[in-house]
């Protein structure tokens, strides 16, 4: 059965002493105001740029390397897994509602439900 799949969203993890600089350099450097999610401090976005992809910004625990990863979503969790595994990709952690993997290169990424809404109807694309 087909589904579908999109690169959605960009996201600055940051332990906290790199966060507030981080978050606040981005946010300079794109033009982008940073908002704050009210219901979780560690989140913020700075909203959507091309194609709609988002760039959030995640505060992370003591000791979590500053990096950058990307999040899929997919109106199939479970089958984009699949699918990407088949292209190289390794299971890192099963996070209860989407999964945290590696690319080839050893590179963090993690498949999510759809999170953009009209923007993954706009922009995704279907498997077979």
């Amino acid at each position: 059965m087909a589904h579908r799949s999109r690169l959605a969203i960009l996201l600055l993890d940051l332990p906290p002493e790199h966060h507030d600089a981080g978050r606040t350099f981005w946010s300079a450097a794109t033009g982008h105001a940073v908002e704050p999610d009210p219901e979780d401090e560690r989140w913020s976005s700075l909203g959507s740029f091309a194609d709609g992809v988002h760039v959030e910004v995640q505060r992370t625990g003591e000791g979590t390397p500053p990096r950058w990863h990307v999040d899929v979503e997919t109106d199939d969790v479970p089958a984009e897994v699949a699918r990407l595994e088949a292209l190289g990709a390794r299971r890192l952690a099963d996070m209860g509602t989407f999964w945290q993997l590696l690319d080839p290169a050893g590179l963090v990424f993690c498949v999510v439900g759809v999170q953009t809404g009209a923007e993954f109807e706009r922009h995704a694309t279907t498997w077979p």
